[in-house]
């Protein structure tokens, strides 16, 4: 239900984004403390500035009362995806390629579940390589919990 409303949730937003130039990072729909969340993760060029993140809010709230695609009572939040932002989609690998990345597996690996690296790139066989000591390491794209950007101070 949730992939669903999910998918959902973006078919409806994407016209709004869009046209304004931004690009969906990210849909989630869940459940915390007993209350319901839908938060929608919007970039763009040069980054999402919080009235583009109310602009869309607004459109899509009024499209999302129309619809009523959700039937339980939910918060909607648009923000942007932050500086240690998640990598989802293909396109994100080619974006963020040469960054420092912090990866956090399903299952360990000899003990290990957090790995940090410079990331190379997605292969076609959908495994992530990434430098990781001067070592070129692979992650099965699927055994992965979390790839996001690392933050460096």
């Amino acid at each position: 239900m949730r992939k669903s409303i999910e998918a959902t949730i973006e078919e409806l937003v994407e016209p709004i984004v869009s046209t304004k130039g931004f690009e969906i990072v990210d849909v989630e729909y869940v459940k915390e403390a007993g209350e319901y969340y839908l938060r929608i993760f919007l970039d763009k060029e040069g980054g999402i500035s919080l009235d583009d993140c109310e602009t869309v809010s607004r459109e899509l709230s009024n499209i999302l009362d129309e619809k009523d695609p959700i039937k339980e009572n939910y918060y909607l939040e648009v923000s942007s995806p932050g500086l240690d932002r998640p990598l989802k989609k293909d396109k994100d690998f080619v974006r963020y390629k040469d960054r420092d990345v912090e990866i956090k597996l399903y299952k360990p690996i000899d003990g290990v579940k957090l790995f940090e690296g410079r990331l190379i790139c997605l292969t076609e066989d959908n495994k992530i390589k990434v430098l990781i000591d001067d070592k070129e390491v692979e992650f099965n794209r699927k055994e992965v919990a979390l790839i996001r950007l690392a933050i460096k101070f």
